[in-house]
Protein backbone atom coordinates (compact mmCIF):
# COMPACT_ATOMS: atom_id res chain seq x y z
CA UNK A 1 0.00 0.00 0.00
CA UNK A 2 0.99 3.22 -1.16
CA UNK A 3 -0.15 6.68 1.20
CA UNK A 4 0.51 10.32 0.70
CA UNK A 5 -0.10 11.83 4.33
CA UNK A 6 -0.68 15.41 4.59
CA UNK A 7 -0.85 17.52 7.49
CA UNK A 8 -3.63 19.70 7.42
CA UNK A 9 -5.51 22.61 9.45
CA UNK A 10 -8.81 21.45 7.22
CA UNK A 11 -9.71 19.17 4.21
CA UNK A 12 -12.83 18.18 2.40
CA UNK A 13 -13.85 16.10 -0.38
CA UNK A 14 -16.65 17.39 -2.94
CA UNK A 15 -18.86 15.02 -5.15
CA UNK A 16 -20.82 16.91 -7.75
CA UNK A 17 -20.67 19.91 -5.99
CA UNK A 18 -21.71 18.50 -2.40
CA UNK A 19 -19.25 18.25 -0.04
CA UNK A 20 -19.34 14.27 1.34
CA UNK A 21 -16.77 14.93 3.63
CA UNK A 22 -14.96 17.24 5.35
CA UNK A 23 -12.62 17.04 8.79
CA UNK A 24 -10.74 20.10 10.53
CA UNK A 25 -6.91 20.30 11.76
CA UNK A 26 -5.18 16.72 11.09
CA UNK A 27 -4.65 14.30 8.54
CA UNK A 28 -5.52 14.16 4.67
CA UNK A 29 -4.26 10.66 3.74
CA UNK A 30 -4.74 9.60 0.03
CA UNK A 31 -4.74 5.80 0.02
CA UNK A 32 -3.47 3.71 -3.22
CA UNK A 33 -3.65 0.09 -2.75
CA UNK A 34 -1.60 -2.10 -4.46
CA UNK A 35 -2.29 -5.51 -6.23
CA UNK A 36 -1.16 -7.73 -3.75
CA UNK A 37 -1.93 -6.01 -0.87
CA UNK A 38 -3.10 -7.80 1.68
CA UNK A 39 -5.14 -6.35 5.29
CA UNK A 40 -1.13 -7.05 6.73
CA UNK A 41 -0.15 -4.18 4.95
CA UNK A 42 -3.33 -2.28 5.51
CA UNK A 43 -2.61 -2.81 9.63
CA UNK A 44 1.23 -1.80 8.97
CA UNK A 45 0.52 1.13 7.48
CA UNK A 46 -2.38 2.39 9.86
CA UNK A 47 -0.17 1.30 12.73
CA UNK A 48 2.93 3.69 11.47
CA UNK A 49 0.69 6.33 10.37
CA UNK A 50 -1.51 6.98 13.73
CA UNK A 51 2.32 7.01 15.57
CA UNK A 52 3.69 9.50 13.27
CA UNK A 53 4.86 12.31 15.76
CA UNK A 54 4.17 15.36 12.46
CA UNK A 55 2.12 17.16 15.09
CA UNK A 56 3.57 19.98 16.34
CA UNK A 57 4.01 20.64 20.30
CA UNK A 58 3.64 23.82 22.38
CA UNK A 59 7.18 24.65 21.51
CA UNK A 60 6.59 24.16 17.66
CA UNK A 61 8.23 20.86 17.11
CA UNK A 62 7.11 18.00 15.92
CA UNK A 63 6.53 15.30 18.64
CA UNK A 64 3.11 14.67 18.95
CA UNK A 65 0.77 11.87 17.38
CA UNK A 66 -2.58 12.59 15.36
CA UNK A 67 -4.21 10.76 18.81
CA UNK A 68 -1.83 13.14 21.11
CA UNK A 69 -3.51 16.56 19.72
CA UNK A 70 -7.29 14.79 18.76
CA UNK A 71 -6.81 15.55 15.15
CA UNK A 72 -9.40 14.23 12.45
CA UNK A 73 -8.49 12.23 9.46
CA UNK A 74 -9.48 12.21 6.21
CA UNK A 75 -8.84 9.05 3.78
CA UNK A 76 -9.37 9.56 -0.22
CA UNK A 77 -9.06 6.30 -2.47
CA UNK A 78 -6.32 6.97 -4.55
CA UNK A 79 -5.10 4.35 -7.27
CA UNK A 80 -2.89 6.79 -9.28
CA UNK A 81 -0.25 6.74 -6.67
CA UNK A 82 0.20 3.25 -8.32
CA UNK A 83 1.15 5.16 -12.00
CA UNK A 84 4.55 3.46 -13.71
CA UNK A 85 5.80 6.31 -15.91
CA UNK A 86 8.70 4.94 -16.97
CA UNK A 87 7.37 4.00 -20.80
CA UNK A 88 5.98 6.69 -23.24
CA UNK A 89 4.03 9.50 -22.08
CA UNK A 90 1.02 7.82 -20.62
CA UNK A 91 1.24 5.98 -17.26
CA UNK A 92 0.01 2.35 -16.94
CA UNK A 93 -2.00 1.43 -13.46
CA UNK A 94 -1.72 -2.26 -13.67
CA UNK A 95 0.07 -2.96 -10.20
CA UNK A 96 -3.08 -1.12 -8.82
CA UNK A 97 -5.49 -3.18 -7.21
CA UNK A 98 -8.27 -4.30 -9.01
CA UNK A 99 -11.45 -2.17 -7.94
CA UNK A 100 -12.80 -5.02 -5.71
CA UNK A 101 -9.90 -5.55 -4.08
CA UNK A 102 -8.97 -2.22 -3.46
CA UNK A 103 -12.24 -0.94 -2.21
CA UNK A 104 -12.15 -4.01 -0.03
CA UNK A 105 -8.95 -2.79 1.43
CA UNK A 106 -9.35 1.12 1.40
CA UNK A 107 -12.86 -0.01 3.42
CA UNK A 108 -10.33 -2.01 6.48
CA UNK A 109 -7.91 0.77 6.26
CA UNK A 110 -10.66 3.17 6.74
CA UNK A 111 -12.21 1.11 9.91
CA UNK A 112 -8.95 0.86 11.41
CA UNK A 113 -8.62 4.69 11.26
CA UNK A 114 -12.08 4.71 12.71
CA UNK A 115 -11.37 2.38 16.05
CA UNK A 116 -8.43 4.61 16.56
CA UNK A 117 -9.84 8.26 16.17
CA UNK A 118 -13.07 9.96 17.14
CA UNK A 119 -13.62 11.77 13.39
CA UNK A 120 -13.10 10.16 10.28
CA UNK A 121 -14.02 10.91 7.18
CA UNK A 122 -13.58 9.40 3.63
CA UNK A 123 -14.51 10.16 -0.03
CA UNK A 124 -16.56 7.64 -2.06
CA UNK A 125 -14.31 4.65 -4.05
CA UNK A 126 -13.77 5.04 -7.66
CA UNK A 127 -15.84 9.22 -7.79
CA UNK A 128 -14.92 11.30 -9.19
CA UNK A 129 -13.79 13.52 -6.12
CA UNK A 130 -12.29 17.10 -6.03
CA UNK A 131 -10.03 17.55 -2.76
CA UNK A 132 -9.59 20.55 -0.85
CA UNK A 133 -7.11 21.10 2.06
CA UNK A 134 -4.87 23.50 3.21
CA UNK A 135 -1.60 22.05 3.70
CA UNK A 136 0.24 22.76 7.57
CA UNK A 137 3.35 23.61 7.42
CA UNK A 138 3.10 22.44 4.04
CA UNK A 139 4.41 19.10 5.54
CA UNK A 140 3.81 15.73 3.20
CA UNK A 141 5.24 12.81 3.71
CA UNK A 142 4.89 9.35 1.51
CA UNK A 143 4.98 5.98 2.91
CA UNK A 144 4.90 2.98 0.93
CA UNK A 145 4.52 -0.76 2.97
CA UNK A 146 7.18 -2.53 0.94
CA UNK A 147 9.72 0.23 2.73
CA UNK A 148 8.73 0.15 6.32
Amino acid sequence: MRAVIQRVTRASVTIDGAVTGEIGAGYLILLGVGAHDTTAEADKLWHKIFGLRIMEDQSGKTNRSIDDVGGDVLVVSQFTLYADCRRGRRPSFTAAGNPQHANELYEYFASLARRDVPRVATGTFAANMQVELVNDGPFTIVLDTNQL
